[in-house]
């Protein structure tokens, strides 16, 4: 078997690192649908923004038991079996989604199965492609091919967004709106289907016996320290999962899932074409302070929406939040990869994802809570205002550690 973890040749590398796009772009289309459908699912089923968070919280714990379990297994186990083994899942979550009205059923596979309500880079498969990337990339293109990655799933999200008014072109057909929402879920399958068949173009990997019984080494602790600061990032970023600032778009504003669609197809767009724009800001300034100086900005523009008296203004702050605030994944991507040793490579990546799910799982069902308060603004206020100090711990913690392309600055 070809072991990924050697160095590929270069055309074989290119070739892998563009299958890992088309499978990176199919699943931002699903997750782009999905978390709109879910809500407007759940709210059709007659749940109130409670429940939502609650089924929210349910998902990202999942994702971050998932996650956990993948990363410890990564090293000894043959990365392509696993990536096809997080498609299979996808396609299950698109199935079992429709077939179940109950809370506790909708809440139990919102947990098992992989529809992100966050909207955002986490998930099973996430730490998987990351590793594969990183071993495919040179040390001084791997910044750019993050950032490559992410521009192809945002937009490839903000297309999905567009998807989600699907469903009020099929009830103005004549369908019913649950089963409009369900055949949405049915595409989210297919879609799952269609991974799982590019994985299997994935070189296998030998998973090594040696290896030690600790997939962390010499950077445990800077792999944890990370983790614990990208937590604090995460579970603020709870507060305005996608699917909850949908709620709150439609309950203070009475947004229509059409316009919903549209609004989030042009902010993950916004959000795409930041990404390349990042990787050439970090040539310059570096990826700490990159992450740091472009996040700031936009959490304060995400704190002066929640108190925006009309829709268009509202709208308008979130559209420039989104402009800047996923500027530092790729950059925290490549940085991750970057400050560990190859064999590390999935374990951190791994470890660095679970306490974000971990933390972003508990925000959401109290953000749920807070939108039913008579400032329903708040959930976006506490987010900005933890981001801000996320950012400001990140750059006191890590400014003098740099990654190799920068050693010598």
């Amino acid at each position: 078997m070809t072991d990924i973890a050697t160095e590929p040749k270069p055309s074989t590398a290119n070739a892998l690192i563009r299958l890992l796009y088309v499978a990176r772009g199919l699943r931002g289309f699903g997750d782009g649908f999905a978390v709109i459908i879910l809500p407007a699912y759940m709210t059709a089923l007659g749940y109130d923004a409670v429940a939502v968070g609650i089924v929210a919280t349910a998902s990202l714990l999942g994702t971050a038991l998932l996650t956990l379990i993948t990363g410890r297994i990564a090293p000894r186990h043959d990365l392509r079996a696993l990536l096809i083994a997080g498609a299979s899942l996808m396609a299950a979550s698109g199935i079992a989604f429709p077939a179940v009205e109950h809370f506790v059923l909708i809440a139990l596979v919102a947990f098992i199965g992989t529809i992100n309500a966050s909207g955002g880079d986490l998930g099973v498969l996430v730490p998987l492609e990351h590793t594969v990337l990183a071993h495919s990339a040179a040390d001084e293109r791997r910044t750019q091919v993050f950032a490559r990655y992410s521009l192809i799933g945002a937009l490839c999200t903000a297309a999905g967004s567009l998807a989600a008014s699907l469903p009020d072109l099929l009830v103005a057909g004549g369908s019913t709106q649950l089963a409009a929402f369900r055949l949405m879920f049915y595409a989210y399958a297919a879609l799952g289907i269609a991974c799982a068949a590019l994985y299997r173009y994935v070189p296998h990997s030998r998973g090594d016996e040696k290896a030690p019984q600790t997939p962390l080494g010499p950077s445990r602790g800077t792999v944890y320290k990370l983790a614990a600061l990208f937590s604090i990032d995460a579970f603020a970023g709870g507060f305005v999962a996608q699917s909850l600032l949908v709620l709150w778009l439609f309950e203070r504003f009475d947004l229509s899932l059409s316009a919903a669609g549209l609004f989030f197809f042009w902010s993950n767009t916004l959000s795409a074409f930041s990404y390349p724009v990042a990787a050439w800001i970090a040539k310059r300034i570096g990826l700490v302070n990159t992450m740091v100086f472009t996040h700031i900005p936009s959490s304060i523009f995400l704190i002066l929406a929640a108190f925006s008296p009309n829709l268009y203004l509202a709208l308008g702050l979130l559209l420039l939040r989104s402009a800047l605030s996923q500027m530092d994944v790729p950059t925290r991507t490549s940085y991750v990869m970057a400050v560990v040793t190859p064999a590390e490579r999935p374990a951190a990546a791994s470890v660095t994802a679970v306490p974000r799910s971990l933390a972003s799982a508990i925000s959401p069902a109290i953000s749920g809570a807070l939108l039913m308060t008579s400032f329903t603004g708040l959930p976006l206020v506490v987010c900005g205002t933890l981001k801000i100090a996320y950012d400001l711990a990140l750059l006191f913690s890590f400014r003098h550690i740099k990654p190799p392309e920068e050693q010598g600055r």
